[in-house]
């Protein structure tokens, strides 16, 4: 189905453009034309004056709609992740899995190739969020599960996890380089976190060729005046991604600011956003601006793509085209898909945000 985007003020994602229509077919942008070319035509869809920009790339979320995918993995669960995500501006996400029994970890990885199968989109593939974390920094995670990375694992994600298993976040000072790349060379991204690392750890691991890092200061060893932690060494590196929540509960508003002056495109936006689950191995319980489990322990924001866009530019002073590409360019471009995603470009996936007065938004993908 082909499509005639016109009447709007475009952010192609380092650009911008005005009397311009973005042209599509079959979900890609098959051009990127002057307006007059596509006067009266009968596919032109008119965005009333809004602002055109790439929809989010969101690489953590838990849940969405009243489902935690990882606790009920199921094409129903995946789509209802999906749709609230959709809702919030992310038209491609990674379903985060927490530490969990490897039995949950196949379900989910099950669902996944029966929801591409049945044509599901914009399910980039699994960040498996652990088990390979330090009890030290489990944050929400169950400690019972939580265990080394071993010759095992790595077999069993390989055998089982092929094509869908796109990301893994461990803590690098408990696992065996080797093993880690051998992940890697399989085509999955590492990132640091859950980690207790110091900072001579994580900078061995970043040569080692680890180049993200997770929820940037949460569940970390911090940045301190004689330990700089994993925090201190994603500053000094200047090759490092690393995601943030910017809910100014996880981190306050002005860490995110400091953070963005320090990183500028090595920072990006995540969700990590979950759904009240009332029972079972993990409990979300939800609060004004968060959710907490059953200790009281920060398990998951309560945040949409849009509003961590909103928070950076009303909340932290980061200038709206560059909250914009740390929510869709920057994470793009962290997991490599930045030839397909984040920006409004011919032969780009057709996925974009309208906004309007007032934050309102419309996802068209």
């Amino acid at each position: 189905m082909s499509a005639i985007y016109t009447n709007a003020l475009i952010f192609t994602g380092d650009r911008i453009l005005s009397d311009h229509a973005v042209v599509t077919d079959h979900h890609l942008i098959t051009g990127i034309v002057p307006a007059s070319e596509y006067k009266g035509h009968p596919d032109v869809i008119d965005l009333e004056g809004g602002f055109m920009a790439p929809a989010f790339v969101d690489l953590q979320v838990y849940g969405g709609n009243g489902s935690v995918f990882f606790l009920n993995p199921s094409v129903e669960s995946l789509q209802a992740t999906y749709e609230a995500s959709k809702a919030g501006g992310a038209a491609h996400i990674m379903p985060t899995l927490a530490t969990i029994a490897p039995e949950k970890v196949l379900l989910a990885i099950q669902a996944v190739r029966d929801y591409w199968r049945e044509g599901g989109r914009g399910v980039l593939g699994l960040h498996l969020e652990g088990p390979f974390i330090n009890p030290v920094k489990k944050g929400a995670h169950l400690e019972k599960y939580i265990h080394p990375l071993t010759r095992e694992d790595v077999n069993w994600i390989l055998h089982h996890g092929k094509g869908v298993v796109k990301m893994i976040t461990l803590a690098p000072e408990c696992c065996d380089p080797v093993l880690v790349k051998e992940l890697q060379d399989a085509g999955i991204t590492i990132f640091a976190g859950h980690s207790n690392a110091t900072y001579a750890e994580a900078m061995a691991a970043f040569e080692s060729g680890i180049h993200h890092v997770t929820h940037l200061f949460n569940a970390m060893s911090p940045l301190e005046s004689r330990a700089p932690g994993l925090v201190g060494a994603v500053y000094n590196q200047p090759k490092i991604f690393a995601s943030i929540v910017a809910d100014g509960v996880h981190v306050d508003f002005a860490t995110v600011s400091i953070s963005h002056k320090i990183m500028d495109g090595r920072l990006f936006l995540i969700s990590d956003a979950a759904a009240e689950n009332p029972e079972g191995d993990y409990v979300y319980i939800q609060e004004k601006d968060r959710y907490v489990n059953a200790a009281g322990v920060l398990a998951g924001s309560r945040l949409t793509m849009l509003q961590a866009v909103h928070n950076c530019v009303e909340k932290a002073g980061i200038p709206l085209h560059t909250a914009l590409q740390m929510a869709s360019l920057y994470p793009a471009r962290a997991l490599r898909l930045h030839t397909r995603l984040g920006r409004i470009e011919t032969g780009y996936e057709a996925a974009f945000i309208v906004l309007r007065d007032h934050w309102d938004m419309t996802v068209y993908c």
